[in-house]
């Protein structure tokens, strides 16, 4: 074993500090001297000091580098513990004036500095000096700089309790606070609202205008809750675009809904990042404890429901909790078990309407309808079990069998009739779809240019290089494209000019009621028709269900008709038939003219005409004219000029349309708001 470097140290110690004959000649002066430069030397190069005070707590010595951060460089005669006290974290048990007065030891006290150097942290150590009799002289220590350290460990706490994005509490910090205030409320009976925001086309902003974009207005967003929000709640990002607010000790519905609505205007003002204006929404779910939920799950729980509520309300609106939005739940949960069923077990069949010429008349193609027939329920509304097969992704499958039923149901039809085939976001989305869709065709010996898929414009919301790859993929195969329900979405002329559609729909919110006088809905008509004809394309009008609409929009320019005037969907079988029996010739069916929406009532009304006033009865109200009974006005012809009391008090000027059998038809002399009707409602029902 080589004792010989231990041995050099000790022998090296030894010539230092050892008292010895050896050493026996270096006066006491000498080592007090090179002790104090060795100090020195550790005070300057090292993160220690040193500390010393009288038997009255007055500092004797403090290390220079320390006693110029705190004292301005003249410690002297300072009382140590005005100087420093103690971390007020709740981990230490005993002060430093506790030590201090009983005079006892103490090691790795922390302690921060009063005034402007609050954020400076340090560990003492101290132990109280006696002198040969045993009297208490004062206390020698020495210390540390903890200040890096509390800094690092701040850093540390900051990022595992807040967002790094927007500054805002993160998921678990929300998670923790939301815990720690039910429980709090249980014991005080408080209510306290929570709030979960989802912020309305956030992803068209990211996929659009790139990340860093999104996250420069994620950062706006945070600083405009917090302005919306001040100390009122807490605020933290769940992450992505959801938000989240608890409001403590606030259970006013009035006052939460007032948050709300501010939130919901602030957010929704134009945002300015890089040079350019990007607008989004925001909507909101409000739940409120405890009669929402009395712990974080339920609560969370309940706030998202209501949350998806707002969302189908529009979006852009706040919807507070109700009970029946739990059951709406349920029963979509207990709808989409029951989707995956029926597609296991081949419950759903492919529906056909008909499209027919403008100008012939002929049946000219079908539009392929899913419909599902519930073993229990009955016929379910696509309405109800589509956007719960988008939701739960099981739309590829049921598009994926629609396509191929109709593909093959059309390979039988006459070679001049098309199909149409609805195409989700989420197929078109998929890479794979133009292969599954070449497959059908090859598969039923279609002529591609026979198939015509719909797309919606919510295709565009996603990336336009993507997208327009995949409008080129399916070009190239040879099929027709046709922009299904044009004008209600994210309408774009944009989109016309590069996409290769060949044919638009005309929604039918559009054509219902345009054959009406005094709409707008004509001339919306004519201006989407003269731009498609512009870029050649086809027009389809949708959802026809009047006759006298058939001229209308023949008369506007639509090439085809499409709506139950032609006749509702039908099965293969039946479209077969169809276009077999009348050379393929589509005869309408229904109501002839167009009428205005009427409300079915029963109730009394005052009734002048020449002079006479009259005590009658409302059958049926639309915003252009009633139906009555109770008085024999056969006497008075077509024309008769009237005075009718719809709203308490109001007389409403009109004319006789016709009087049969005690009953009479009341056109007004202007339209009438139906809205008026819950302003000022008119006597109680006759008995």
């Amino acid at each position: 074993m080589n004792t010989r470097p231990q041995t050099a140290r000790s022998s090296k110690l030894r010539r230092l500090f050892a008292s010895d004959e050896r050493a026996g000649d270096r006066s006491e002066l000498e080592r007090g001297q090179l002790a104090l430069t060795l100090v020195r030397e550790f005070e300057a190069q090292g993160a220690g000091w040193f500390w010393r005070t009288d038997r009255d707590g007055q500092i004797l010595y403090l290390s220079d580098k320390v006693a110029g951060v705190i004292a301005g460089g003249d410690a002297a005669g300072a009382p140590f513990s005005r100087l420093f006290h103690t971390d007020d974290d709740g981990q230490n048990k005993r002060t430093l004036a506790f030590h201090l007065s009983s005079r006892t030891a103490f090691a790795d006290l922390s302690v921060r500095t009063p005034g402007p150097e609050e954020d400076r942290w340090w560990s003492i150590s101290g132990r109280p000096l006696v002198d040969e009799l045993g009297h208490f002289q004062g206390f020698v220590g020495h210390g540390s700089d903890l200040s890096e350290k509390r800094r690092s460990e701040a850093e540390i706490t900051r990022l595992a309790l807040y967002d790094g994005l927007t500054g805002l509490a993160n998921r678990e910090r929300m998670r923790v606070s939301l815990d720690q205030t039910l429980s709090a409320a249980r014991t005080a009976y408080r209510a306290n609202a929570l709030m979960l925001l989802d912020l309305d086309r956030f992803k068209q902003v990211n996929d659009t205008l790139g990340h860093q974009t999104g996250d420069a207005l994620l950062q706006q967003v945070g600083q405009r809750l917090m302005r919306c929000v001040g100390d009122t709640g807490l605020i933290g990002r769940l992450g992505g675009d959801e938000f989240q607010v608890l409001l403590s000790n606030e259970g006013s519905r009035d006052r939460v809904a007032e948050v709300a609505q501010a939130i919901i205007n602030s957010l929704s003002q134009p945002y300015f990042i890089s040079g350019s204006s990007i607008s989004i929404g925001c909507s909101i779910g409000v739940a409120i404890a405890p009669e929402d939920g009395s712990d974080a799950d339920t609560l969370t729980r309940n706030a998202d429901l209501a949350l998806y509520a707002a969302k189908a309300d529009g979006r852009g609106v706040h919807r507070f909790y109700r009970p029946e939005m739990l059951a709406d739940a349920q029963g979509r949960k207990r709808l989409e078990d029951d989707l995956r069923i029926a597609l296991q077990h081949d419950q759903m069949h492919v529906c056909y309407q008909p499209v027919v010429s403008a100008e012939t008349a002929r049946i000219v193609g079908f539009e392929a309808l899913v419909r599902w027939e519930h073993p229990k329920r009955g016929p379910v509304s696509p309405a109800d079990f589509i956007p719960i097969a988008e939701e739960c992704g099981l739309i590829e499958a049921i598009g994926e069998r629609v396509l191929r039923a109709a593909t093959r149901d059309a390979a039988g039809w006459p070679e001049d009739v098309r199909v149409a085939v609805n195409v989700s976001p989420i197929q078109f989305a998929n890479p794979a779809l133009p292969v599954l869709v070449a497959n059908a065709l090859a598969s039923a010996g279609l002529a591609p240019s026979r198939l015509e898929l719909e797309i919606t414009e919510s295709v565009f919301l996603t990336d336009s290089a993507q997208s327009d790859r995949m409008f080129a993929a399916l070009k190239g195969l040879g099929v027709r494209l046709a922009l299904d329900d044009f004008g209600t979405g994210y309408s774009s002329l944009g989109y016309l000019r590069s996409a290769p559609f060949d044919k638009i729909k005309v929604d039918q919110s559009f054509v219902r009621g345009a054959a009406m006088p005094g709409g707008r809905n004509a001339a919306i008509i004519q201006a989407i028709v003269t731009l498609a004809t512009a870029l050649g394309m086809e027009t389809t009008a949708e959802g026809v269900e009047i006759q006298d609409e058939i001229e209308l929009v023949r008369r506007l320019g639509c090439s085809h008709i499409q709506g139950y005037v032609y006749g509702r969907p039908m099965l293969g079988a039946q479209a077969a038939e169809a276009l077999a029996a009348n050379q393929g010739r589509a005869s309408p069916v229904g109501h002839k003219v167009s009428r205005a929406p009427r409300s079915r009532m029963l109730r009394r009304a005052r009734l002048d005409i020449r002079g006479d006033s009259l005590i009658v009865r409302i059958r049926n109200l639309s915003a252009t004219g009633a139906m009555i009974d109770g008085a024999d006005l056969s006497a008075h012809p077509a024309g008769t000029p009237v005075l009718i009391e719809l709203v308490d008090d109001q007389m409403f000027a009109g004319h006789l349309r016709w009087a049969v059998d005690g009953r009479a038809g009341v056109q007004f002399a202007d339209s009438f708001s139906l809205e008026r009707l819950s302003v000022g409602a008119a006597r109680p029902p006759a008995r």
